[in-house]
């Protein structure tokens, strides 16, 4: 009998161990698999974050546009007037409203770029610099003239096509991300 002890006692502390190691390494396991998850819901996260507020910085610098387009439109309207004194106080007082307005979609196209991605930035920025024409048109001629309504006039297919670009690449980026 005292050695069938010894072999129970010998069969019992193996058995032991391998069930302390197994537990050991399955911990271990799980451990690892639970860091693991926690670090790709965190990427998955950060990535969803980033999408959404890549997202709207696109959809406020498309905003602003139209909000310019508008403006744009506004000032075409009053350039097709006579000659007035009120024509005169009109457009001074869109002028002011397109350096406003100016100052918006280049803080848009700032955040766009800060955002990123770079083909999605050059966009925001060639758009942002497709409205110079219009100022340049309205500022660089007296009142009064005919050449200024032209020159603005002509501006518009460009900065509709730097619009287009814009939402072509935003498009692009944000399908990849």
């Amino acid at each position: 009998m005292g050695d069938s002890t010894w072999w129970t006692l010998a069969i019992a502390a193996v058995t032991g161990g391998t069930a302390v190691l197994s537990s050991w390494v399955t911990s271990r396991g799980s451990a690892r698999a639970a860091r693991l998850q926690a670090e790709i819901g965190a990427r998955s996260q950060r990535a969803e974050r980033l999408r959404e507020s890549r997202r709207t910085a696109y959809l406020d610098l498309i905003e602003q546009a139209h909000r310019m387009g508008e403006l744009f439109w506004e000032i075409s309207a009053t350039l097709r007037t006579p000659d007035s004194a009120s024509r005169s106080a009109a457009l001074d007082e869109l002028r002011d409203r397109e350096v406003a307005e100016y100052a918006k979609i280049r803080r848009c196209a700032r955040v766009v770029e800060l955002e990123g991605p770079s083909s999605a930035a050059a966009a925001a920025l060639a758009l942002q610099k497709a409205t110079g024409p219009f100022y340049e048109a309205l500022a660089g001629d007296p009142p009064g003239d005919a050449e200024p309504r032209g020159s603005f006039d002509a501006a518009y297919r460009p900065f509709w096509a730097r619009l287009e670009d814009f939402v072509d690449a935003a498009r692009a980026a944000h399908q990849t991300d």
